[in-house]
């Protein structure tokens, strides 16, 4: 079952476990440059505000009605990344465009030996394309149409955009056992609050970032298949919104020059018992959004400069406390 609550996702199965909960938020960013250098986590800002797109099927496009699921707003080259929460181990397979996020494959349903889904609490967050061992290509908002997209580049058609999730609890014998074990289960994962086109738009890759997509350590046996859950997550521009909900948009975010001007800090997030993917070798060789432009003689998107010296936060994984016999 999934529930909109207060702009995040929550996924819960009751059939498998009374405490098979998870949350997915979708999380307003910097765009870091887009330079090929290698950046830190950018902060947190406000969630996306997400709509049911039932509430508004007739000011959207025809085809969101049979996908069903929830939109939200973008500006073109506005950044975003995703907001894992829950204790309950879960898999979940992330896709842009029906383009696998991780493994740069067709998305699919199922649960894969190679790995195509995150793991929860483990990973806490995603901010982009696995396209090598600690690191991702940032998800940045592009029109569909205009051969920018991962869909577009790696399909060769614009045929989908917006998100795609589908997440599988673990089995609840595994997840007993799990809480019989000296360590119990981890803690949740933290939530860091900090031209015209076409209506629906779709992620393309952005600038490079240092993150790890830790490998599945409990293996593709844990994960209860006979239950899941799935969401069609859609990318509306921001002057197509205000069309079909009567309201704006969230402005724009700062600047990653003026976010880091004035101080603020950038993030990094380390967990030495994790074991980081390797990277999908079709998503390595995506064309970025500023590469691609600078190859057709346009100009990149602005407010994306190299960046002065950053203040940078180490982050790590939480653990829970375990209580023993007194």
């Amino acid at each position: 079952m999934i529930e909109l609550r207060q702009d995040r996702l929550d996924f819960s199965f009751p059939e498998v476990h009374q405490e098979a909960r998870a949350s997915i938020s979708l999380i307003r960013t910097l765009r870091i440059p887009d330079d090929n250098r290698h950046h830190p986590l950018p902060p947190g800002f406000s969630s996306f505000p997400l709509h049911h797109v039932d509430d508004f099927a007739s000011r959207l496009p025809a085809d969101w009605r049979r996908h069903g699921g929830v939109f939200f707003p973008m500006y073109q080259a506005e950044a975003m990344w995703l907001s894992f929460m829950g204790s309950y181990p879960m898999a979940v397979s992330v896709a842009a465009g029906k383009v696998d996020a991780v493994t740069g494959e067709k998305f699919s349903n199922e649960l894969h030996s190679d790995q195509n889904y995150v793991v929860i609490p483990d990973q806490p967050w995603l901010d982009g394309f696995c396209v090598r061992e600690g690191l991702i290509r940032q998800f940045v908002a592009m029109p569909l149409g205009e051969g920018y997209t991962a869909e577009e580049q790696l399909t060769g058609e614009a045929e989908h955009g917006g998100l795609q999730l589908v997440v599988h609890p673990m089995k609840a014998s595994r997840y007993e056992r799990l809480r019989e074990a000296p360590h119990g289960v981890d803690a949740p994962g933290p939530l860091y609050d900090l031209p015209e086109s076409r209506a629906d738009m779709g992620l393309a890759p952005g600038g490079l970032m240092r993150q790890e997509i830790f490998e599945d350590h409990y293996g593709l046996d844990a994960w209860d298949t006979t239950a899941r859950s799935r969401c069609f997550v859609h990318i509306l521009n921001s002057a197509e919104y205000v069309n079909a909900t009567g309201t704006r948009p969230p402005h724009e975010p700062p600047t990653a020059e003026d976010y880091t001007r004035a101080g603020l800090p950038w993030f990094e997030y380390y967990d030495a018992d994790r074991k980081a993917l390797a990277g999908a070798g079709k998503l390595a060789r995506l064309t970025s959004v500023a590469a691609k432009q600078n190859a057709e003689g346009n100009a990149p998107p602005e407010g994306n400069p190299p960046l002065p010296g950053y203040k940078v936060v180490e982050l790590g994984p939480k653990r829970q406390v375990r209580e023993g016999r007194f």
